[in-house]
């Protein structure tokens, strides 16, 4: 059963039309990407299915419900989460103090002290700096509390934007195994990457967007068998 469904959707700013009837699915508990180069429509596309801005027409439904023009806060509460490109942290709070903002939700905050715990528990890290003001951390250690405070909202779906943007080899690498783990674990991933070689390694099924439409779309092991894609994203 699909638990997203997204059915034609297009999205102007203003006279500029960013995506063009566009359509996909996401099952329960699958990894699915979008992958694409910069300025593709990628992020126009998270923000669309979060409400932070409107569609011109198409249908979006979440679960069997309809969210199209819902506001975001419903979305939210619904299960749908988003750890956002730049990871939008407050620098100035410690690194706890922005995990428990994501708990703020009803169903989340009577066992926010849990979650955290579970948090600490996939990023010791986070736990040893659990003080310090989000402002000190490394770009990796930041990317982990927008992960965190995403999961502390105990979401059903968790949508990631670039997340691996701007960080170090190796952290890239750990961000994508938590990926992994929480997928293992259960979760319902989204994911809007521009790390292909990546992406492609870890996602069940794959969706191409250029331009705002999508022109493709398969399993990893199809999408690298593309000679077009092989091109245009990996290099070759």
């Amino acid at each position: 059963m699909n638990l997203l469904d997204v059915n034609g959707i297009s999205v102007n700013y203003g006279d500029i039309q960013a995506l063009w009837n566009i359509s996909f699915s996401v099952a329960k508990g699958q990894l699915v990407a979008l992958i694409g180069a910069n300025g593709a429509g990628k992020t126009t596309t998270l923000k669309a299915l979060c409400g932070l801005i409107p569609t011109a027409n198409g249908t979006i439904h979440y679960d069997g419900t309809q969210v199209t023009g819902m506001p975001v806060h419903k979305v939210v509460d619904l299960g749908i989460t988003l750890v956002p490109e730049g990871r939008q942290l407050f620098p100035k709070m410690t690194v706890e103090e922005n995990l428990l903002v994501g708990a703020y939700l009803k169903r989340a905050h009577g066992k926010r002290q849990q979650t955290l715990k579970r948090i600490y528990e996939i990023f010791p890290r986070l736990e040893e700096r659990r003080t310090q003001t989000a402002e000190t951390l490394s770009g990796g250690e930041q990317q982990m509390v927008a992960i965190g405070r995403a999961l502390m909202q105990d979401p059903q779906v968790i949508m990631f934007d670039e997340p691996s943007l701007g960080l170090a080899p190796i952290m890239v690498q750990e961000v994508f195994k938590v990926i992994q783990e929480l997928h293992k674990a259960g979760l319902t991933i989204f994911l809007v990457e521009q790390n292909v070689h990546q992406t492609l390694k870890v996602a069940d099924y794959c969706y191409v967007m250029e331009n705002g439409r999508i022109v493709g779309q398969g399993t990893g092991t199809d999408l690298e068998a593309d000679a077009s894609i092989r091109e245009a994203y990996l290099g070759f």
